[in-house]
């Protein structure tokens, strides 16, 4: 049996071509899309880069710093208590006004003591009677009118009503709170009828002149410091002021869990801007001057290899205005210590390289440069707060 192949109907085959054709210019119209986009990139990326960037510089250039220890610490009375009572009792008089300063063994408050003085009065008068019979049996025992045992015993109730006395003397004077030391009483919270138990606070007391500040250092830093040293302090609340101090004490115990040691100084403050409480800035000279090459912190880049900053060289062609511009050179460099915004560079850099301090981001190797320097970066050793 013979198999008949019949021909493809011409319309169908037309349509195929047809079909093929299309597909072929979509096709090219990718290609040629994607080569025409990968052009204008290049071609814009090229006029990027060959566009002077505007950057910040600053020379770099020695300068003497005085290696210093920074704590942070706390600021605390000389003497600081909450003044209480060690008896119950009903105030009667109170002799003192918030913000006073005192003396030692001022009157502060009286509390109700009638009752008391009534009993010390039997008591001192039970006193005199048992002293009078004591003479009196001495005066016959001399004589031999009484035994010794009867004299004994006279002595013996003449000490028991004296004790009795002193007892309740010390009560009576336990209703008349005194300042234990001079100093500067804070806000009152009693008032006259009010009901005191003991224990209950009734004013602080803290003496102002001298303070101490107490701060930590690490135990690598011990050897620099010893008792007599000067401390200088800074506060908050006296942002750009320093007070002056020496160290009094030095623990001799390493703590275990931070590997520092507690240092305490004390400051004199007689005009009593500092308060026990205050937080502290705490800053320690510590051994001869050095002499560092310095740059900005704001002209260094950190990176996965390291430290980098771009120095200005001259540049070897010229514009289109004929000017030649310097270009960037990135380096690696070296830090060592900081100190306030700035950074000691021990490598990388000599001294007189002007180096970029701001515009880094958009620089690479080659790129030229215009400097502006109207607006410069922090560069202070000491930078204080600014409040706005």
């Amino acid at each position: 049996m013979t198999t008949t192949t019949l021909p493809t109907p011409r319309p169908l085959r037309k349509r195929m071509i047809v079909m093929l054709i299309c597909l072929a210019l979509l096709f090219g119209a990718l290609v040629g899309f994607n080569f025409l986009k990968g052009y204008m990139i290049a071609k814009f990326v090229g006029e990027m880069s060959s566009q002077p960037a505007t950057v910040s510089t600053a020379r770099a250039g020695y300068q003497t710093w005085q290696p210093q220890i920074q704590a942070v610490g706390s600021i605390r009375a000389a003497q600081g208590v909450d003044v209480t009572t060690e008896v119950a009792g009903l105030i009667r008089q109170v002799r003192f006004k918030s913000g006073d300063e005192v003396k030692a063994g001022q009157v502060l408050l009286e509390l109700n003591d009638t009752d008391d003085i009534a009993l010390l009065q039997s008591h001192k008068a039970a006193a005199e009677l048992a002293k009078t019979a004591y003479d009196r049996d001495r005066t016959q025992y001399e004589i031999k009118a009484i035994p010794k045992a009867t004299l004994d015993a006279s002595a013996a109730d003449l000490k028991s009503k004296q004790a009795l006395a002193r007892q309740q003397q010390a009560l009576v004077d336990k209703k008349t709170i005194r300042a234990a030391f001079a100093g500067k009483l804070g806000i009152r919270t009693v008032n006259p009828g009010q009901y005191l138990k003991p224990g209950d606070a009734i004013v602080t007391l803290q003496a102002l002149d001298p303070l101490f500040v107490d701060f930590s250092v690490p135990q690598e830093q011990l050897s620099q410091l010893s008792p007599g040293q000067t401390v200088n302090v800074e506060t908050n609340a006296r942002a750009g002021q320093w007070f002056g101090g020496k160290i009094t004490s030095i623990s001799p115990k390493v703590d275990d869990a931070t590997r520092s040691v507690r240092v305490e100084a004390q400051l004199a403050n007689h005009q009593q801007k500092l308060l026990p409480g205050m937080y502290a800035n705490i800053r320690i000279d510590a051994g001869a001057r050095q002499s560092h090459l310095t740059l900005p912190q704001a002209a260094l880049s950190y990176n996965a290899y390291g430290a980098t900053a771009f120095i200005v060289k001259p540049g070897a062609k010229a514009g289109e205005d004929g000017k030649t511009l310097p270009v960037a050179e990135q380096v690696f460099v070296t830090t060592g210590p900081t100190r306030g915004d700035q950074v000691a560079i021990l490598k990388g850099i000599q001294a007189g390289d002007q180096v970029v301090t701001s515009g880094q981001l958009k620089l690479k190797n080659g790129t030229t440069l215009i400097v502006d320097n109207q607006v410069q970066p922090a560069s202070e050793a000491n930078p204080a707060p600014q409040e706005q």
